[in-house]
């Protein structure tokens, strides 16, 4: 998939090199709604950073995916070539109109539109899909929200349920596991005078984290035990640290860039009243996390592109 920020990208007029179907939204977690509003489009235009973080920064909600992890889940929905805007003051001052006449046709040449329901664009927000839908320039696709389970999938209800641990839920929603990555840092190495080392990530305080607790996930490609929390059993005094102990590897991964998928919660995190005590139900859980992700492997490889598998 070709990635392009809008400022650089070329003036494609109308029907040059084939038809434009252009789905257009903020795409955070791309989940089964966002899928569905995709479907069909060989072009997605989407916004980095988030608008709410300009236009409202105080009521910007926890984030479900960096831009990294969001550009390969629509990658891996089969999208020709992303666009991204490069979102700011100047742009959000821009009318809906002026959105329409400079972007989706001037500079993309869109002959098909799709957007959700709920999109919104433009000065103060003011352009709706009616607003497009009434365009002659180009056929627009409006997607209603999309259900799974009795309920209306969104990227709202998704956080709740992520930081609330129940991440096997989330996944129902998103269409794939729950992804969090970030640089693999240095901790105490207490893991690996445990025999259990970790590669550990400090989470971006601006992303969805899932609650304290013990998961089944895959990390760098490998079934994994993972701690969310704080370590309450050596009173450590360090913040929010993600711990993934990558079982059947060997070596390190200082300084790279590690993702999660998080598979189950197997439970929540607990104080030891010994060292002993907690290494015998860390093994415990080694043992279940390999379960569950033998038993989730067959899902996952269908589920989500292989570089978040390795």
């Amino acid at each position: 998939m070709k990635v392009t920020s809008l400022p650089e990208l070329p003036v494609r007029p109308r029907g040059e090199a084939g038809p434009r179907k252009v789905a257009i939204g903020t795409f955070d977690g791309v989940h089964l709604g966002h899928r569905e509003v995709i479907r069909g489009s060989d072009t997605v235009l989407t916004f980095d950073p988030h608008p709410v973080a300009v236009t409202h920064p105080d009521a910007l909600p926890k984030l479900l995916t960096t831009f990294a992890i969001k550009r390969d889940l629509i990658a891996g929905l089969g999208v020709g070539e992303l666009v991204v805007i490069p979102f700011d003051s100047e742009f959000a001052s821009r009318s809906a109109e002026q959105f329409v006449q400079d972007v989706l046709i001037g500079q993309l040449g869109a002959e098909r539109v799709s957007v959700g329901e709920n999109f919104r664009f433009g000065r103060k927000a003011k352009g709706t899909p009616m607003f497009l839908a009434a365009r002659e320039e180009f056929e627009t696709r409006v997607v209603a929200l999309v259900e799974a389970a009795g309920e209306s999938v969104s990227s709202t209800q998704i956080r709740g349920l992520i930081a609330a641990g129940e991440v096997e839920q989330a996944s129902r929603f998103l269409g794939g596991p729950f992804l969090l990555e970030g640089e693999v840092v240095a901790g105490d190495r207490r893991g690996g005078e445990l025999g259990m080392p970790t590669a550990n990530i400090v989470p971006d305080d601006r992303l969805v984290v899932p609650g304290h607790g013990v998961y089944a996930a895959w990390a760098h490609g490998y079934p994994a035990a993972v701690n969310v929390g704080v370590r309450p059993t050596f009173e450590t005094g360090r913040g929010l640290l993600v711990e993934s102990h990558l079982i059947d590897f060997e070596g390190d991964l200082y300084g790279q860039t590690m993702r999660v998928a998080f598979v189950e919660r197997m439970r929540g995190e607990r104080r030891f009243d010994s060292v002993g005590e907690l290494v015998e139900q860390m093994w415990r859980d080694v043992e279940q996390a390999r379960e569950i992700c033998r038993s989730s492997a067959g899902a996952q490889a269908g589920r989500w592109p292989a570089e978040h598998r390795r």
